[in-house]
């Protein structure tokens, strides 16, 4: 090797190994440090799909989730989820909070009192809003409020094709308009004109109903629909309820008293039944003549033996 070769390798010997240094430090090296534990909730793995994230710029999704799962508390969550979803700009349609009752059973404690023990369990519905692409974060955020999910559906419709016949039927509607407004300039008689004229009104109406249905369809595709399913754990509620036979019972009347009525009423029993009888006096005379002639038949009926 030349002299000048020489000091160049040896010279540029120091800068490979630079090189070779800030290349290994480059390197993402494993860390060694235990893993941060998960907080409370359920992984947000869960609630991730490439459903809710795929974008195309020539189709529009109408998409759709729905997870049902349990969680500590249901009223607290509801109300951190519509947080939730005020934050993500969106908003509620409906909140429905419930209690099951499954099983009730109680019994005496003296005093005219009965304990009441009743098993239930809070289950709650909602159905929220949010924009769609931000359907997936609000899923994430709201993982932390899950302590186990039982179920999640997420849909994704391709509906560039209902709205391009939904843009063709509002565009034939404005048309029709259009030339029914030049039959009725164009004149004639005065019925074909009362026909027309009450042809353009339907029109009008095919119009507005095909702008609302756009409308419609526009904000199902600007806004995703999630339906929301959240569940407690089996409580029991004990309360202290009034034992109405108990007070009945103390505050009834006493031995003679009862006696009193009870004799009471059976002379009044006694009077109703006499007044029945006489009521009837006339089948009373028909058995006593009945009676009678039976008596005189059998004594002139001569003995037999």
């Amino acid at each position: 090797m030349a002299p000048a070769e020489a000091d160049t390798a040896v010279a540029s010997a120091p800068m490979m190994a630079e090189a070779a240094d800030a290349a290994v430090a480059a390197v993402p090296q494993k860390s060694l440090e235990p893993p941060v534990p998960q907080g409370p909730g359920v992984d947000a793995s869960q609630l991730a799909s490439g459903v809710l994230a795929q974008t195309d710029p020539q189709r529009r999704f109408i998409r759709t989730a729905m997870a049902d799962f349990q969680v500590k508390d249901v009223y607290r969550t509801a109300l951190a989820i519509e947080d939730e979803v005020a934050k993500q700009g969106g908003f509620v349609v409906d909140n429905d909070i419930q209690a099951q009752v499954q099983r009730v059973q109680s019994r005496s404690i003296g005093n005219g009192k009965r304990l009441e023990l009743s098993e239930y369990r809070l289950q709650g519905a909602l159905t929220v809003r949010v924009p769609s692409e931000r359907t997936q974060a609000f899923l994430r955020a709201i993982a932390s409020q899950m302590e186990f999910m039982d179920r999640r559906s997420f849909t994704a419709r391709d509906a560039q094709f209902d709205l391009l016949r939904q843009q063709l039927a509002r565009q034939r509607a404005q048309d029709e308009q259009r030339e029914l407004g030049d039959a009725v300039q164009a004149g004639g008689k005065l019925g074909d004109k009362a026909d027309a004229i009450q042809a353009r009104g339907a029109a009008r109406t095919s119009r507005d109903e095909a702008l609302i249905a756009q409308k419609e369809f526009e904000d199902r595709v600007a806004f995703s629909t999630i339906t929301l399913s959240l569940r407690q754990d089996v409580q029991v509620r004990k309360a202290e309820r009034v034992d109405v036979d108990a007070v009945f019972r103390d505050n009834g009347p006493g031995f003679f008293s009862q006696l009193g009525d009870a004799l009471a009423i059976g002379w009044r029993g006694s009077l109703q039944v006499a007044v029945a009888l006489a009521a009837v006096w006339p089948l009373w005379l028909v058995v006593l003549a009945v009676v009678i002639g039976w008596r005189r038949w059998s004594s002139r009926t001569p003995a037999v033996g």
